[in-house]
């Protein structure tokens, strides 16, 4: 789907059908430009992307070629300009950040432990700074295209990189970061930087960059707010499992959200990570009402 724009723009639009939300996101997946770079990747029905042939060397990272987004992802690009003519709400586009990347690059797919990744980045840091290296020029070189065919906004998702430590994100991962969302600036348009179970690396990740921090259900959002400061916008940061409560219960969750924000500027609502598939669909549809009712209510 994700290399057929057609359906990649009607996946995307399906959402705007059903609820009045004030942006659309790009349907595709993270690994799309790793695939595309010379990597043997395939989406597992529950289980997720699966790398036949992990990274683990010198030699392994010399497989990887540079993003050329023009052959390479023309699909996207494509899906990206089709969409602009459709939609009245901004477009937004994305990426995976390189330590996610790497992770499922050196994993072979999904891991909860992610030790092989971290015993690289600790025990081969020229190894590693080499693959960080190759998948930020990637990276940059993928948001870049989809900025010129029309997105109005990016995101880069780390999701793994709550499994680091302060320390280690520091100092193997905040440098490639920095010169991520220092690239991004030049694009001119609005970035999001989203880590999952990142509460305790806030601080850093604002420090990276972002115009942006997006947080997950973890840490309570005027927490977040606190340690990001605010005077950088925060997204989320409602836990997407409160939807597949009754709904007095997410009602409760969503007015908590939007309490700890206090009608500060600055704020996206949104969930804390993505959709879980069993979401009725009707819940959203009332979370996203009910969000426009209490904000236009606070802001008159």
């Amino acid at each position: 789907m994700c290399r057929d724009p057609e359906l990649a723009v009607e996946a995307t639009l399906q959402p705007l059908r059903r609820m009045e939300v004030d942006a659309a996101i790009l349907f595709s997946d993270i690994m799309v430009p790793v695939a595309a770079t010379g990597i043997d990747v395939s989406i597992h029905s529950g289980v997720g992307p699966i790398v036949a042939e992990p990274v683990r060397s010198v030699s392994d990272i010399e497989r990887l070629r540079d993003l050329e987004p023009e052959t390479d992802v023309p699909f996207v690009t494509e899906a990206i300009r089709l969409l602009r003519k459709e939609l009245s709400v901004p477009l937004i586009g994305f990426a995976g950040a390189p330590f996610t990347l790497a992770s499922y690059l050196i994993e072979g797919g999904p891991s909860r432990t992610h030790e092989r990744t971290k015993a690289l980045m600790l025990s081969e840091p020229s190894t590693w700074g080499a693959l960080m290296e190759k998948l930020r020029r990637s990276v940059l070189a993928y948001l870049a295209a989809q900025v010129e065919a029309g997105v109005q906004a990016v995101q880069v998702f780390d999701t793994w990189v709550g499994a680091l430590s302060p320390l280690d994100y520091e100092r193997s991962v905040l440098p490639t970061m920095e010169g991520v969302f220092d690239g991004i600036s030049d694009l001119g348009v609005p970035s999001v930087h989203f880590g999952l179970g990142a509460g305790e690396l806030l601080p850093l990740m604002r420090l990276a960059g972002g115009d942006v921090i997006g947080v997950d259900w973890r840490v309570p959002l005027d927490a977040a707010w606190e340690r990001i400061g605010h005077d950088a916008g925060i997204q989320g940061n409602l836990d997407p499992a409160a939807c597949m409560a009754p709904w007095p219960v997410v009602e409760e969750k969503v007015t908590d959200v939007l309490r700890r924000a206090g009608g500060r500027p600055g704020h996206v609502f949104n969930l804390g990570h993505g959709v879980l598939p069993e979401t009725p669909v009707q819940t959203l549809q009332r979370v996203v009402d009910l969000v426009h009712e209490r904000t236009t209510r606070s802001a008159s």
